[in-house]
């Protein structure tokens, strides 16, 4: 077995962003396991280690030379590898080329068989890793990608990096691997915490790395967010049940603004909590990556965490010149809140005329009059009253006045949020502030809907516009593309109308799309209307296959044209039931359901005539009406599982039918009336799913 040792990779920089040292740190081990791989270098695992100043790669038990290699391959026969005159042919020449070798360094050899075959061989020298190593480096450092980020340049090379790098520590066990790159070489060295270690510390071996860190006053980022949570733990324990909140990607920057945390506390002013307390916070965490704090009964209070990287000594300078600046940036978000309650909301409303919505499809004014209209009518299927109809159409006007506010051009995120305390301050009833501070659920699958019907309208509206006129523009996502979130948009719409029982999603995209015609957008409103439904379908059979309704249930209703997420998920799960309490029932009538849909030609009608039937054909035309008179009833009634129970007990005569009667008799006369017969069958299917699809194959 090959001799091994650590292998280590550090590359020192100036100070990197948080987003481009997370993405260069999950790229790094990656490149580095690969090079060595294809390099033919066994390894161990491969640990990243990362700083604001540094990305390392940290890997055990490298071998100190590849393997050598002899390879042997047997290929075709030599009758089909050579042809008469010697020559090599087409067989030989491919062997050749996929074993890396010439066609004319093949060898002939009998094999155990008996029989004359080609064969490669392949000798490599073992190689040791040292220049191996150099050039993985150099190539890896040059391979990690920074999207969104301009790369640097610096010294005499056209060499870059996201920051310009200032030293390179690369050790095969104790000894320096050269690496150069932008005037950079290699060393043995590494740097410590800019003010708790400054200067160069020698790192003597590749596996004493960490502890060199360590001692340098700087720790991985494991153990930085380790340090971080317990210092965070201890504040939340010292009042007594506090909660500190640590947004995930707020707290994952600040892991990665420093080198040594040290967890501090600091406080602002009493007047600034009658602000609200999301522009506080949001002031807090985007602008400074502060971590407010709120009381056991979850109200926010003065106090805010901090995590400095500074030396534990000057703590309190550190506080308190964070105290100044947290300071004047709540001065900002109260000086937009208290502009913001100057003017009324009308004003808001009229401003929005000049805010686009999509270049095609108008104004945001233009969106907020047809969701005033599509809300108050969502709100009427909803079974609202008057006033919950009147309360619907009001949040929908104001729903979007806030875009044009001081505090959220200043706080995007808060966007609807702001509305809703707007609206409170202007007297508007606390189902339309509701409403206004909600409509934007849910923002992603799993998120809280809209707490009441009103703000549910309100979002429906508001999302179902958004998806009508995208399809009306012709702009539908399309693979992975979907920028204007129609998708993320239909997936809310199912959730709430699931919640909506009476809404008429077909009748709904319809009126969306009219008040596109009538503002004067011009498409195909049938074309259209149709693309849309038939997105919204898709989004419904995805979200039954999550929900683990089988394929073929799903396919059986939604090939009926339902798209009513209470109606169809109620459908499914009725036609679902039915089949596990009698499999053996419902898959002869699946087959049966299947072989009548084959037989039957619609062009015929159902008109039967009773006086050519047999005994067969008119227990058959009973059952039909039948069951067409239940399956009636239990639709008007929303009673699914009833209608499917109707459907079940078509199948005794359908089986005798079948086992009685030749469809296809040679009297043209008899053969279309029992096809019209079927017909009537298939035709008592047609409203509640395809039965067809339960077929199973054999």
């Amino acid at each position: 077995m090959a001799d091994t040792r650590d292998f280590l990779l550090e590359i020192g920089t100036e100070e990197m962003p948080s987003a481009p040292l997370m993405n260069a740190s999950a790229q790094l081990g990656k490149l580095v396991a690969a090079g060595l791989d294809e390099a033919g270098l066994s390894h161990g695992d491969v640990r990243v280690i990362s700083s604001p100043r540094r990305l390392a790669a940290l890997v055990s038990s490298v071998a100190t030379s590849t393997e050598e290699i002899h390879e042997v391959r047997r290929g075709p026969a030599a009758s089909i590898a050579f042809d008469e005159s010697g020559a090599p042919t087409k067989a030989a020449a491919g062997f050749a080329r996929k074993c890396g070798v010439e066609a004319a360094d093949l060898v002939r050899r009998v094999d155990s068989d008996g029989r004359e075959y080609v064969f490669a061989e392949r000798s490599v020298p073992s190689a040791p890793a040292m220049p191996i190593l150099s050039a993985l480096s150099e190539r890896v450092i040059g391979s990690l990608q920074w999207p969104n980020y301009r790369s640097q340049r610096w010294g005499s090379t056209h060499q870059t990096f996201v920051r310009p790098i200032r030293w390179i520590c690369s050790l095969l066990g104790s000894e320096v691997v050269p690496v150069s790159y932008a005037d950079v070489t290699s060393g043995n060295v590494t740097r410590g915490h800019r003010v708790l270690a400054p200067g160069d510390h020698v790192v003597s071996e590749a596996s004493d790395y960490e502890r060199v860190l360590e001692q340098a006053f700087v720790l991985s980022a494991e153990r930085r967010a380790e340090a971080i949570r317990e210092g965070i733990a201890r504040v939340e324990s010292e009042r007594g049940g506090a909660h500190v909140d640590t947004p995930k990607r707020i707290f994952d920057e600040v892991v990665n603004l420093c080198e040594w945390p040290t967890v501090l506390v600091g406080t602002f002013d009493e007047e600034f909590l009658s602000v609200p307390h999301e522009i506080i916070c949001e002031s807090m965490l985007s602008n400074q990556r502060y971590f407010p704090v709120y009381d056991a009964s979850g109200a926010l209070t003065r106090e805010f965490v901090v995590v400095s990287n500074a030396d534990p000594r000057v703590s309190d300078t550190v506080v308190a010149g964070n105290e100044k600046v947290v300071r004047a940036r709540l001065d900002d978000a109260k000086f937009f809140y208290d502009e913001d309650l100057k003017r009324p909301m009308e004003e808001f409303v009229e401003r929005l005329g000049t805010v686009t919505f999509q270049e095609r499809l108008g104004t945001v004014l233009q969106k907020v009059e047809r969701m005033e209209g599509l809300a108050a009518t969502v709100a009427r299927q909803a079974g609202c009253d008057e006033a919950g109809v009147a309360n619907a159409a009001r949040a929908a006007h104001l729903a979007k006045a806030d875009l044009v506010s001081q505090a959220v051009v200043e706080f995007t995120n808060q966007q609807g949020v702001m509305g809703g305390y707007y609206a409170a301050a202007a007297g508007e009833p606390e189902e339309v502030c509701a409403a206004v501070r909600e409509h934007y659920r849910p923002r992603f699958a799993g998120d809280e809907l809209p707490s009441g019907t009103c703000g549910r309208c309100v979002a429906v509206a508001d999302k179902l516009d958004t998806v009508c006129g995208i399809f009306a523009i012709d702009e539908p996502p399309t693979g992975s593309s979907d920028p204007y979130a129609v998708r993320r948009a239909a997936i809310g719409i199912i959730a709430m109308l699931r919640t909506l029982p009476g809404c008429d999603l077909r009748q709904l995209i319809g009126l969306a799309l009219g008040a596109y015609a009538a503002q004067g957008l011009e498409f195909d409103l049938d074309a259209v209307a149709g693309s849309v439904v038939q997105f919204f379908q898709g989004r419904l059979v995805a979200i039954a296959r999550e929900e683990g309704l089988s394929p073929d249930t799903i396919e059986a209703v939604s090939s009926v044209g339902v798209i009513d997420p209470i109606e169809f998920m109620a459908r499914a799960r009725a036609l679902e039931d039915a089949r596990r309490e009698d499999a053996e029932t419902f898959d002869a009538l699946a087959q049966a359901y299947a072989r009548a849909a084959h037989l039957a030609d619609a062009a015929l009608g159902n008109q039967v005539k009773e006086g050519m039937l047999g005994d067969a054909e008119r227990a058959l035309l009973s059952a039909c009406d039948e069951g067409s008179k239940s399956v009636s009833s239990a639709l008007d009634a929303g009673d699914f599982a009833a209608a499917i129970t109707a459907l079940a007990g078509l199948k005794t005569p359908i089986d005798r039918f079948f086992d009685d009667v030749l469809v296809m008799d040679e009297d043209t006369a008899v053969r279309e009336n029992r096809l019209r017969l079927l017909n009537r069958f298939v035709e008592v299917f047609s409203g509640v799913a395809n039965i067809g699809a339960l077929s199973r194959k054999k």
